[in-house]
């Protein structure tokens, strides 16, 4: 029996957590798949792509920093990836490529499950309009919370990202909001931090009221006591990284090539625990 092929392509791509995800997925399901780590030159994801597709592939994650490359390779788009403007999951049907981004409905299937917190009819800050943002945007708008608010430090590219899901909002019936980090000046039931801060452990210029005695306050970074994790904590905020997140976004890619649901909490203790 031939043994189904996946990689997961980046540049780095050593530190990834993606091959121990799936295989645990995997045996779950006494599945038995071949998950590779492969670093693409920085100007070879094309061509990375088309080898593996020629070695019989049957799909790919991919991570930074070529996402967005990935879109543009891709013959036909989910929604979701139309939205974001970015692929992170690639299946490879026939000469097709497929793209699919699954990062959005991780966050929102971790903060529902793992963090046990509702998001219909809450408030939500989203800090940073880069393509993390706007990766995310779209599923949780279709949480239909109260209102989404979008900050960044320069006011322009904050309402830019926010214009291009004007419609979206309307649709789900969403008060979608844009401030400056200077300008915030209430609490949220939410606050998610989707700017690359805590890779330099910089510190978030954001008012401490944003955060209040019951609010989530969820990091996409994960691994690291972040700076914007620190300030949340202080001000008596609950406080969870992106570690579910990213396991949650493998299972959704899990399920779109194999059409089977794993269970994820037991592979996030796992990772926890190493």
């Amino acid at each position: 029996m031939t043994v189904e092929k996946y990689a997961v392509i980046g540049h780095p791509i050593e530190h990834s957590k993606s091959p121990l995800i799936h295989q645990a997925f995997a045996q779950q399901f006494n599945k038995s798949i071949v998950y590779e780590k492969v670093l693409a030159p920085l100007d070879g994801f094309a061509a990375t792509i088309a080898r593996l597709q020629a070695d019989g592939y049957v799909g790919a994650n991919v991570t930074v920093p070529f996402k967005f490359e990935a879109f543009d390779a891709c013959q036909d788009l989910s929604a979701r990836a139309q939205a974001a403007g970015a692929v992170n999951t690639l299946s490879f049907k026939a000469s097709q490529l497929l793209g699919d981004n699954t990062d959005g409905c991780g966050l929102v299937n971790d903060i529902l499950k793992h963090q046990q917190t509702r998001l219909a009819g809450k408030t939500i800050l989203l800090l940073g309009a880069g393509g993390a943002a706007q990766g995310v945007i779209l599923p949780l708008l279709e949480q239909q919370p109260l209102q989404l608010t979008v900050a960044n430090r320069s006011l322009d590219k904050a309402q830019a990202m926010a214009g291009r899901f004007a419609e979206d909002a309307t649709r789900t019936q969403v008060s979608l909001q844009v401030q400056t980090f200077a300008d915030l000046s209430q609490g949220y039931d939410v606050v998610i931090n989707a700017t690359s801060a805590g890779l330099t452990d910089s510190v978030l210029q954001i008012p401490a009221m944003v955060f209040q005695q019951d609010t989530l306050a969820y990091d996409m970074m994960y691994g690291r006591d972040t700076p914007f994790m620190q300030q949340a904590r202080a001000a008596g905020a609950r406080v969870a990284d992106g570690l579910g997140m990213l396991v949650e976004q493998a299972a959704e890619a899990f399920y779109l090539w194999h059409g089977l649901r794993p269970d994820t909490a037991s592979v996030i203790q796992s990772l926890r625990q190493s």
